[in-house]
């Protein structure tokens, strides 16, 4: 994979701007991304699909939600999948039209509905029976058609982490496979209800094409049943989850690439003549993103060395909700004998699973140095919060020469402002 933050004459660079700059500029922590990234991965996930006959991307916003980021990527022709009112309404501010968005998640409210209605969208997927009614009332209320996707419990395991696993038996998400038939067959019945195809979605940061494989076959299998029993399907959406390398240095080797995740749709559901429809997000804008960061201290422990750093686990709860690896990067670029010591990278807040690294091995580091936290563009500061009143990071996007802040770090005055003292006090 290409590589946009590159050292040039010992600074690492964003595109074409020095990260000092950019810190000097906003303040430490903050996120960077690269449009030339985004273009970049955008582009490699599509040209692989090319020989497939019928689909479209469509962009997990949960992995990124910065309007700048959907723009750049609704720019490039893509569609939208998403899992609240609020993202509809950033999708749709993006740029990117109705037709082009799925609305996904097993907690839809009735307002959610309604204005996914309202507004035109592609499809709901629906994850459950009860949800299937609360969607037809809704409609007939409106006197409108919804159109329903059912998302289908494979139970599988897609062998990635377990809390990002959503196609098992024992998870939340979907109906079960050998429930469709009965549904659908109810469902058809209904004068407010379009069934518009089947999706399924097995997890995220998924490494391995047998999950896909297993997956893709089940739902072949009941495409092949449903339309045998009179309901030809003719969109199938199959979700994302690709994962994308963190650690080069893991044993587990490359995840899959884009060509191959497509090879198992063609040999799985190339024969059939539906309309594909797929939802990556992390594959997109992981390895887009950065987040930098400055040493405050480093302390030397009884028994380990402590690098404390500025930014912290409300910026990014990757490593302590997941346990997740992210590669430090230092922004001077260390020389090749320069010698290396074994420490934890650590936030300030007042919790211990604050961490970003246990037993690191990095060049050795100084307060005020700037380091970087690599493929931090997924799931970092769409999950950000502002624990222990700690402002949230701004975000800057890089094209070339120029950059932008595309989220400006809040004030002080401004968080509380949404707070209010009651009469009695």
């Amino acid at each position: 994979m290409q590589n946009f933050f590159t050292y040039r004459n010992g600074i690492l660079h964003a595109e074409d701007i020095p990260i000092p700059n950019l810190a000097e500029s906003v303040g430490t922590p903050f996120y960077c991304y690269t449009t030339a990234a985004l273009e970049y991965y955008y582009r490699l996930f599509q040209s692989a699909l090319a020989e497939l006959r019928e689909v479209s991307i469509h962009y997990a916003l949960k992995a990124n939600t910065n309007i700048a980021v959907v723009r750049t990527l609704a720019n490039l022709g893509a569609g939208a999948d998403v899992v609240s009112e609020g993202e509809l309404r950033l999708a749709l501010a993006a740029g990117i039209s109705p037709k082009k968005i799925v609305f996904s998640g097993v907690g839809k409210t009735p307002v959610e509905i309604s204005f996914a209605l309202q507004t035109g969208i592609l499809q709901l997927n629906v994850e459950s029976e009860e949800e299937l009614g609360e969607i037809h009332r809704i409609a007939a209320t409106l006197n409108t058609v919804a159109p329903v996707s059912f998302r289908v419990n494979l139970d599988i395991d897609a062998k990635t982490h377990h809390k990002i696993t959503t196609s098992r038996r024992e998870d939340k998400f979907g109906i079960e496979w050998l429930k469709i038939p009965r549904i659908l067959r109810s469902a058809v019945s209904l004068p407010h209800l379009h069934v518009v195809g089947l999706t399924t979605h097995i997890g995220s940061q998924i490494t391995n094409l047998q999950s896909f494989r297993k997956s893709f076959m089940r739902m072949r299998n009941l495409i092949t049943q449903l339309n045998a029993s009179g309901f030809p399907i003719r969109r199938v959406d199959l979700g994302g989850g690709l994962g994308v390398l963190y650690d080069s240095e893991s044993a587990e080797g490359l995840p899959p690439s884009p060509t191959a995740y497509a090879a198992v749709i063609r040999e799985t559901l190339g024969d059939y003549h539906c309309q594909i429809l797929l939802e990556p997000g992390r594959f997109i804008v992981a390895n887009a993103g950065l987040l930098v960061t400055r040493v405050l201290y480093v302390k030397e422990g009884s028994n380990k060395i402590f690098v404390i750093v500025d930014a912290a686990m409300n910026d990014l709860i990757r490593p302590s909700l997941y346990g997740a690896f992210h590669a430090i990067l230092p922004i001077k670029e260390p020389l090749l004998d320069m010698s290396r010591q074994t420490v934890d990278v650590v936030g300030p807040i007042c919790e211990t699973s604050d961490v970003f690294a246990h037993k690191r091995s990095l060049t050795p580091a100084s307060p005020g140095d700037l380091l970087a936290l690599d493929s931090a563009g997924a799931y970092g500061a769409t999950m950000a919060s502002t624990y222990n009143l700690r402002r949230l990071v701004p975000e800057i996007l890089v094209k070339g020469d120029q950059f932008s802040v595309i989220r400006r770090r809040p004030s002080y005055k401004e968080m509380f402002s949404l707070e209010s003292l009651p009469p009695w006090l």
